[in-house]
Formats: structure tokens, sequence, C-alpha cells
């Protein structure tokens, strides 16, 4: 008898905890949403439908805010992470990976998502030092590929080495800066 419940308490834990998972599993996969899905009619934020900035902030130092802002009249989606190159590089800035958010941002009409750039060792131990004054900026199509470049111009003095890193898109300044 002590066995059968023993047995069926588990069973229960068991089925309790597979429910969990699923439900878990449905909330991702509806927090980012997968092109070819229902996404489909909301597009990516691309070089169509958005304007680009960059500019230096004070905290924290060596680090410049990216910005996409959304100027067209419908939502788009700001997938993955922007892909930089500094004037005439042939590599892409590397993303920090720890600053994935939880969901793809979203864009309505008018507002800015944020990628925080990392531009140099702050400690001086970087390699390949030197001014930059522009940047290219590709974006994620959403489903792999990524946008023909946008060329931005960087404020005077922009000192990049090679440590420079970008963060994934966020949908708050604080949040992009933090990395």
């Amino acid at each position: 008898m002590r066995t059968a419940r023993i047995i069926t308490t588990g069973l229960a834990l068991a089925a309790a905890l597979l429910a969990g998972t699923a439900a878990t599993t449905a909330q991702a996969q509806a927090a980012e949403p997968a092109p070819g899905s229902g996404s489909a009619s909301i597009p990516a934020c691309s070089l169509a439908n958005t304007k680009t900035t960059v500019q230096n902030v004070s905290r924290p130092i060596n680090h410049q805010l990216l910005t996409v802002t959304n100027t067209s009249s419908e939502r788009c989606f700001a997938y993955g992470h922007p892909h930089l190159a500094f004037d005439a590089a042939q590599n892409v800035v590397p993303v920090v990976d720890e600053s994935i958010p939880q969901a793809v941002v979203t864009l309505e009409p008018g507002e800015s998502a944020y990628a925080g750039i990392n531009l140099s060792a702050a400690d001086g131990s970087g390699t390949d030092g030197r001014y930059a004054s522009v940047l290219r900026v590709s974006y994620d199509e959403g489903d792999g590929t990524e946008s023909r470049a946008r060329t931005v111009k960087l404020p005077k003095g922009t000192w990049v080495d090679s440590k420079a890193a970008v963060t994934y898109w966020q949908s708050e300044v604080g949040l992009a800066l933090m990395w």
C-alpha cells in the first residue's frame, strides 16, 4: 500500500514537472517570434524603416550608445544585435553574449532600441588601438541574414581597440550600457 502511494505521488510529481516544462517552453517560444509564423506581418527593423545614431556616454568609460529609431508608421522587430565594423575593417565587432534579452525588442512607430558599444579595454589591455571615424551598422533580418550596412559618423576622437564589443538590442538605455 505504501509503495503504491509513493509510486502514485511520484507519477503525479513527474506529470506536474512535465506540464511546467511544456508551459515554460510555450512561453519562451511566444516571447521570441519565429520568422514565417504570426510575426510575418511585422517586419524586421531595417535600413528602410529606421534611423541610426551613435553618441558618447559619460558612463561607463570607453562606451558609446547606438540607437535605432523606428521611422515608419508600423511596428518592427529589432532582432538579435547590430553587426558593427569600424571604418574599413573587414571583421565585425564581437557581441556580448550575456546581454541577450528575454524577447525580441518590438518598436512601435517613433520608439527606439539601444545597443551598448564597448570601444576599448579600460585597463589598456587591448591591442591595435586606433581612432575611428565611421561605423558600419547592419541589422539582423530575423532569418539569420544581415542587411546591407548603413554608415554612421562617429563622434570625434572615438578610440577603438581589439576589445571592442556590442550588446544585443535592448529596450532601455540602462540595459544596453550595463555591459
